[in-house]
């Protein structure tokens, strides 16, 4: 179910549907917003406002953090992507190769700029788990790439990335289209 916000709500409704918040913990969004904006939440950090929902409401952390986000969202304190150390993406496929060609691709310099092109030259790969994780500093030596693959079956992976410490939603929106782009073609690569 699509979540609809009153005329209160000055920004994105959460993506977690009101039946799943109920279920998970016995208040609808629009509850979970009059109980926040009572307690004075959009003048709060997100650490307070988590400090509230773990002290008087008994949830558990996830749920701490999600009601905490879906309402920072909504109330227009958080914009997408934004998270405590600035902005996040994440992307993902599922390709037809075995993980162990697919990990290949992220730590072998020239397979993977058949893919990434040049700007593979400027990155530096932090940790490496064969078949695992990559830990990666983007070429702009500020951001974080955490590329982790998981085999569905001897001949399919999956592919996941975050990209973190994004500076502003802008830089957000472009690197979720740059990585939509380069995942497709990776997934190209590989499925020739």
């Amino acid at each position: 179910m699509t979540q609809t916000l009153n005329s209160k709500s000055a920004g994105r409704a959460p993506k977690i549907g009101d039946e799943a918040v109920a279920k998970a913990t016995g208040k609808r969004w629009d509850e979970w917003f009059k109980i926040l904006d009572r307690a004075g939440a959009k003048k709060m950090t997100h650490q307070q406002i988590v400090a509230i929902l773990a002290d008087s409401h008994d949830l558990g952390p996830w749920w701490q953090q999600m009601v905490t986000v879906g309402y920072e969202q909504a109330r227009g304190l958080r914009e997408l992507h934004q998270k405590v150390g600035g902005y996040s993406i994440s992307g993902s496929r599922t390709i037809g190769a075995p993980v162990r060609k697919l990990y290949d691709a992220w730590v072998d310099p020239k397979l993977r700029k058949r893919w990434l092109g040049p700007r593979e030259n400027e990155l530096v790969i932090r940790k490496a788990t064969p078949h695992k994780s990559v830990r990666i500093t983007w070429c702009d030596g500020r951001t974080n790439l955490d590329v982790n693959l998981v085999a569905k079956s001897p001949q399919k992976a999956s592919v996941a990335i975050e990209h973190a410490k994004l500076k502003d939603a802008k830089e957000a929106a472009k690197m979720k289209a740059y990585w939509a782009k380069q995942l497709d073609g990776l997934k190209a690569l590989l499925e020739e």
